[in-house]
């Protein structure tokens, strides 16, 4: 029997996969830098073997898998290939992976994570599941009948993947440094579409999916009557979002989310369309309500008069949607938006939308650009996006205790970078 060696197994898709395959029998282990990361603990938990990268590592009888922010002339990987090892990156193994299972991918530019840990709560709740979120989280199951991923269109990986289902939330541009406009993201979307066996549930919404070509039934959901699942009647409470579920216009069912925002009614729609195709019960959807999130999304906790929010918003869209969710449920309170910018590329991609983003908060704090491995700095600064918001602040790591002014502010620190370490030195100051 092989051992499954993770190179980079500290990686957010790594850690996941390495964790499914550990559930699903299969003995596995990795290695990544010291640096801590929040994806080690759970490997740790289950006993997962994490070593420092040394291509003695590498011995006969393992077979490779190997993260995609490592070159092939990393040490471990060149080992690998001299010892003619079994050996797939990250997207290939998964790809041959899920064809075990009843697979369903969730892609689109904003709202992946969020969308596949409630598809997987759902599933997890009625049948035997294994799944891949992209917060770190992987779980797998030797009877498993449904397989819920993450598919990232980065670099165009997910044309690995042939799934039966595909849930699409929307097409957007990002990853500047990759692809060239919207137009190249979606041709990206519709070579996937055409790999997808059964179905797709598509936002109808969305101006883009509108026009998505495939082989298979496109479902559409959104908020437009055009749709085939429509949402209407959205209304808050303490608890939650309720809204009422319509398909073909005929009333379906209630349903209620402990989130809040639109963008989360809309997620609660595609898993809501997957299950109906899949021929689920109303009573078996509606575990949708003792959903508890997934991490770095809204994540919260409180801190004297103060609500801290650690969220992975990294690109405007996904501001404006965490300042919204902010807004709806903690209606009082202002909105503090402390926002570290992920990689130059994107920052000068979007240095106006960011900026407008940002301005929908009550107050802006910026901190330093967190750069990519991938690029060199850039001549750009935070100041460059400071100037376009006039009243924001910069926060230096030292100085967080200016932010116990808003003393019953919710405090949103955003970023895919290393923003946390914001709120860590926040929580450490000010006991």
């Amino acid at each position: 029997m092989t051992t499954y060696h993770f190179v980079g197994i500290k990686g957010t898709g790594m850690s996941s996969l390495a964790q499914i395959l550990h559930d699903s029998g299969e003995k596995v282990q990795g290695s990544d830098v010291d640096k801590h990361f929040f994806t080690q603990e759970v490997l740790e938990e289950k006993n997962i073997e994490i070593m420092p990268f040394a291509k003695e590592n590498i011995q006969e009888g393992l077979t490779i898998i190997a993260g995609n922010a490592f070159g092939d002339d990393h040490e471990e990987i060149q080992e690998a290939h001299r010892l003619g090892l079994p050996y797939y990156r990250y997207h290939e193994f998964l790809g041959e992976w899920l064809q075990k299972y009843t697979s369903i991918a969730v892609t689109g530019a904003h709202g992946k994570t969020s969308t596949t840990g409630l598809l997987a709560h759902v599933l997890t709740e009625n049948y035997p599941t294994s799944y891949l979120i992209g917060d770190g989280t992987g779980r797998g199951h030797e009877n498993s009948q449904y397989f819920a991923f993450e598919a990232c269109e980065y670099r165009r990986h997910f044309l690995e993947y042939h799934p039966d289902y595909a849930i699409m939330t929307n097409v957007d541009f990002d990853h500047p440094d990759y692809f060239t406009s919207v137009d190249d993201v979606f041709d990206a979307f519709q070579d996937m579409a055409k790999q997808v066996k059964k179905g797709i549930i598509a936002c109808g919404d969305d101006e883009h999916l509108q026009h998505i070509q495939a082989n298979v039934p496109v479902l559409y959901y959104g908020f437009s009557d055009t749709n085939d699942f429509q949402a209407q009647n959205i209304r808050e409470n303490e608890e939650g979002t309720m809204f009422d579920v319509f398909v073909r216009n005929n009333f379906y069912e209630t349903f209620t989310i402990p989130q809040y925002g639109n963008h989360t009614v809309l997620n609660a729609l595609s898993v809501i369309a997957i299950c109906h195709y899949e021929n689920m019960q109303p009573e078996q959807i509606q575990k949708l309500a003792t959903f508890k999130g997934v991490k770095r999304r809204f994540t919260e906790t409180k801190h004297h008069d103060q609500i801290l929010v650690d969220d992975y918003a990294h690109h405007p869209i996904e501001i404006t949607a965490t300042i919204d969710t902010a807004r709806k449920k903690y209606k009082e309170r202002p909105v503090v938006a402390i926002f570290q910018p992920h990689t130059f590329t994107r920052t000068k991609t979007f240095l106006n939308e960011f900026a407008e983003s940002l301005k929908q908060a009550d107050h802006v704090y910026l901190c330093d650009i967190f750069g990519s491995a991938r690029e060199n700095e850039g001549k750009l600064t935070i100041e460059n996006l400071q100037e376009l918001i006039p009243e924001a602040e910069i926060l230096h790591l030292d100085e967080t205790e200016s932010l116990q002014s808003y003393s019953d502010g919710v405090l949103l620190f955003m970023g895919a970078g290393d923003i946390q370490k914001f709120q860590k030195a926040y929580e450490e100051q000010v006991h």
